[in-house]
Parts: structure tokens; C-alpha cells; sequence
């Protein structure tokens, strides 16, 4: 027993080594379980963990990465955000429900399923507004909230169980940032849609109907992209060991297993403020500056920017966070250090920028008129660096909410079902402010409380970081949150398959 207890996947994680096939293991036969070789390059085998996070982080690219690019534009690329609110306040009301429950649904109907239902509901989402242009249908844009706030749910469940236990314990940072940067490649590229489409639109109007055409055949093809992903049970990394998982799912099993991961870990209430404060500054960063402030060629390049911004955010923050000279527990506290101080510092700029203007002073009807601000009037510099880095910021604050959550466990069942508690308690978040800014509260005041509302949930984070997070989880821990054992999870060198695995 005690060679299993030093079996090559603790030793591996707890080194904070990457799955790198330095590891002398024979993999079962089949297919998925072979490297390509491109002359000099060995690409991971297809059942891989790395391979299986970019398939993933390719769906997101396509689905909430070309949702992030519609929402950056503010108003869902209308002139006013009525149409907008009115389906984010449904989206995040039913995301936050399905959302704290979509571990349990994922777990039991496999991610495959889960990630393409969830992509689904993107396209239709879009194609609401697009009907909303010409039928000024709010009723249809609603419905298409809600829809997405169940679809996705199950698909960012899907997605954090994925990204989270996939990977050694030594590269999780990284495997959160290539996915980070992935999925916010198809911000990037999405966002370019309307500012290619709307270059010489110097006035605030609509984005134009190719614009939406083009992010509905997008979203159509990463639900599409969700069935070229094996199971769980099918991916082994590197070393040999495999993604620990319940091998029998019950509906029962699950739903219960939402009380047993509060009970085993309840110091993961300590991020919930946290779950809640990460999606409530995007209401007024993208209402209430990008749409409020600037027209629509403007609108269109700083939500270029801010995602742009994001990739580098991720990519900074993950690989830092798995820098294995430094002991996880010491690199969970410089994180804090490291969001504490941005907070203060990129907030505090934008509390400079909010005392220019309110509500009241940039709205386009009479009898004020106010003309918005194009990328060539004096003064657009400053604005621009700052919407930049609240890109950079959000990237960093997610990042680190990600690594927190993985670094308390490798089990994937748990992960799932953090995922979804995650993703529950931000739309609750996310409904509120977007419910509020629908009744036109001062810009000033959406500011405000994100501001301190990040500040809060920093200190609350504080206790998990102090107590529970350790620099290695052994795999006798982490499997007692499943009906697995540790002969079947850990690495072998035979290259027999413990589960059986479905053919591709």
C-alpha cells in the first residue's frame, strides 16, 4: 500500500510537473490513445487532458466567446440596452437556479450532452436580436434568456469540471489560461465582426444583420464541437492516471452529492462573495461606459480591446500561479496580494473617469442630445487604457476564483458541483444588476458597488486561503467523494484500461 500511496500521479502533482510523456507508461490501444508526430512536435494523444481542454475551450470560443463579444458591444449591439436587460435579467435569473444545480445534471448525463445543449442556447439567444430589429419582439428576446440561463448553466458546469481535474495539480494555472485565452480569442475575433461591419459608423446605431447572421452560424458550430470530446472515463493523462468520477451516477446520487461537497469542503462558502461580485461589474462596464459613453465604431474597438486584454490577463495570472519554485499555499496568498492591489488601483481610475459624466448627462434623447465619443476625439486615450484594464482585471479575478476552487480538490464530481455553485451564485449577482441598471440606477451607483462589492468579497476569501488550501491533495482524499478506488485512478504501466472505455 504504501507504493500506491506513492503512486505516479501524486508525485507528479505534488512536484507541480506537467503532464509532459516524460513518464515511462503504455497507454491502452486505440486510436485516441496515440501522439502525433509533426516533424520535431509531438502532439498529446487525442484522450489527453491538454487535447480535451482545447476541444473545450473551442466550444466557449464559439458559443459564450461570441456572446461576450455581442454583450461587449452593450445593448446587445441595439441602441438602447431595454431589449438587452430585459433578457439578462431572464438569462442570469434561470442561470442562477439551473446554474447551482447543473453539477448534478452534468455528472449524470456526461459533458458531451451538457456542453452541446448549452451551445444551443447561444444561437438562439442571438437570434433574438436579430428578430428584435425588425419586430421590436421583446417578448422573443426574453424567452431566449431564459433559455440560455438553463443551457448554459449545464455548459459552464461542463466546462470548470474540465478545466479544474483534467490536469495535474501542477499545471491547473496553466490549463485555466490556455482555455482563458482560447475562449476569449473568440471574443477577440467576434467583437471584430461589428467593428469591421460598422468601421465608418460614426453615430450610435444598430450593428447590422450580417453581424448577427455571422455570430449564429458561429454558435451553431461549437454545439456542433461539443460531440468530437470523449468521456471522462476515457481520458488518462500522461502518466497514466485517470479523472476521478462516480462510475454509476444516480439522480439520487448527485443531488445528494450537492450537500456532500458543502459538507466535505464548507469552506468553499467563503468564495461564494466572490462567486457573486465576478460578473456584477460587467453591467456597467458595458452599459454604463462602453454604450453610454462612445458610439458605435468606438463601442466596437474598445470591446476588441477589452478582450484582447482579458488573454493577456489569463495568460500572466495562470502560468504565475503554477510557478513551482513557490509553494501552492504561499502562491494562493500573492494572488490575493496581487487582486487586492489591482482592485484598488484600476477601480480607483475609474472612479476618476465616472465623475466626468451620470446618466443623465450622456443620453441621446432631447432635450439633451448627447453626441458619444468617437475613437478620434482628444481625450479618447485615457478612457480607452482603462476599459483595457478592466479587461486585464476581470481575466485576473477569474482566473484566480478558478485556481482557488482547483486547488482544494482534483476530483472531478466536486469540481462539477463547485462549478455550478460558481456559476449559480454569479448569475444571482449578475440578475440583480442587470434588474437594477433596467430601472436606470446612477451609473455612479452601479460603480460604487462593484467596487466595494469586490473589495468584500476579498476579505471573505481570506479564511480558505489562511486554512483550507494545502500544497497537495493526496488521491486517498480525493476519491473518498466518489465510488472509485485508488487502483483505478492511479497511473499503470501494463496499459490495461480500469473502465471500460467507449470506442471512438
Amino acid at each position: 500500500m504504501a507504493t500506491t500511496e506513492k503512486n505516479l500521479h501524486e508525485v507528479q502533482s505534488a512536484n507541480g510537473s506537467v503532464d509532459n510523456g516524460t513518464t515511462d507508461v503504455v497507454m491502452p490501444a486505440g486510436r485516441k490513445y496515440k501522439s502525433t508526430k509533426i516533424g520535431p512536435l509531438t502532439l498529446p494523444h487525442y484522450a489527453s487532458p491538454a487535447t480535451q481542454l482545447v476541444i473545450v475551450a473551442f466550444v466557449c470560443f464559439l458559443c459564450p466567446g461570441m456572446f461576450n463579444a455581442l454583450s461587449g458591444m452593450g445593448g446587445g449591439g441595439q441602441v438602447s440596452a431595454k431589449a438587452a436587460d430585459e433578457a439578462n435579467i431572464a438569462l442570469y435569473a434561470c442561470f442562477s437556479v439551473v446554474g447551482f444545480f447543473a453539477g448534478s445534471i452534468v455528472n449524470f448525463i456526461g459533458i458531451r450532452w451538457s456542453l452541446s445543449f448549452g451551445g444551443l442556447g447561444y444561437c438562439v439567444y442571438v437570434a433574438s436580436f436579430l428578430c428584435y430589429t425588425h419586430t421590436q419582439n421583446t417578448g422573443f428576446n426574453i424567452f431566449a434568456g431564459a433559455l440560455l440561463g438553463c443551457c448554459a448553466g449545464m455548459l459552464w458546469s461542463a466546462q470548470g469540471a474540465i478545466m479544474m481535474s483534467y490536469p495535474s495539480e501542477g499545471s491547473k494555472g496553466r490549463y485555466i489560461s490556455w482555455f482563458w485565452m482560447i475562449f476569449n480569442l473568440g471574443a477577440v475575433i467576434g467583437s471584430l465582426i461589428p467593428l469591421g461591419e460598422n468601421i465608418n459608423a460614426t453615430s450610435s446605431s444598430t450593428v447590422s444583420d450580417g453581424t448577427y447572421v455571422g455570430f449564429i452560424v458561429l454558435t451553431a458550430c461549437g454545439a456542433g464541437l461539443a460531440w468530437f470530446l470523449v468521456d471522462a472515463k476515457s481520458v488518462i493523462r500522461n502518466d497514466g492516471s485517470r479523472i476521478i468520477l462516480m462510475k454509476n451516477p444516480t439522480w439520487q446520487s448527485e443531488l445528494l452529492g450537492l450537500w456532500e461537497t458543502l459538507r466535505s469542503d464548507p469552506y468553499i462558502v467563503c468564495l461564494f462573495p466572490m462567486f457573486f461580485a465576478s460578473n456584477w461589474f460587467y453591467t456597467y462596464q458595458f452599459n454604463g461606459v462602453n454604450l453610454a459613453y462612445f458610439n458605435t465604431r468606438t463601442r466596437a474597438l474598445n470591446n476588441t480591446l477589452y478582450w484582447t486584454a482579458q488573454i493577456v490577463g489569463a495568460f500572466v495570472f495562470g502560468f504565475c500561479l503554477d510557478y513551482s519554485k513557490i509553494r501552492r499555499t504561499v502562491r494562493a496568498k500573492i494572488a490575493w496580494v496581487a487582486i487586492l492591489v489591482l482592485t484598488l488601483a484600476v477601480f480607483g481610475g475609474g472612479y476618476a473617469f465616472q465623475t466626468d459624466y451620470t446618466r443623465a448627462s450622456v443620453d441621446t434623447k432631447p432635450p439633451v442630445s448627447y453626441v458619444a465619443k468617437d475613437w478620434n476625439d482628444s481625450g479618447y486615450v485615457g478612457p480607452m487604457f482603462l476599459y483595457i484594464f478592466y479587461g486585464f482585471y476581470d481575466a485576473a479575478w477569474q482566473t484566480c476564483v478558478y485556481w482557488f476552487m482547483g486547488s482544494l480538490t482534483n476530483n472531478s464530481r466536486k469540481l462539477s458541483n463547485m462549478a455550478g455553485f460558481y456559476k449559480g451564485i454569479q448569475s444571482a449577482g449578475a440578475a440583480v444588476i442587470w434588474r437594477l441598471d433596467s430601472q436606470s440606477l446612477p451609473y455612479m451607483s452601479e460603480f460604487a458597488s462593484s467596487w466595494a462589492l469586490l473589495l468584500g468579497a476579498l476579505v471573505c476569501a481570506l479564511p480558505l486561503l489562511l486554512v483550507r488550501i494545502k500544497d497537495h491533495v493526496t488521491v486517498e482524499e480525493d476519491v473518498k467523494f466518489s465510488d472509485e478506488t485508488v487502483e483505478e485512478v492511479v497511473g499503470t504501466t501494463d496499459g490495461k484500461v480500469v473502465h471500460d472505455a467507449e470506442k471512438v
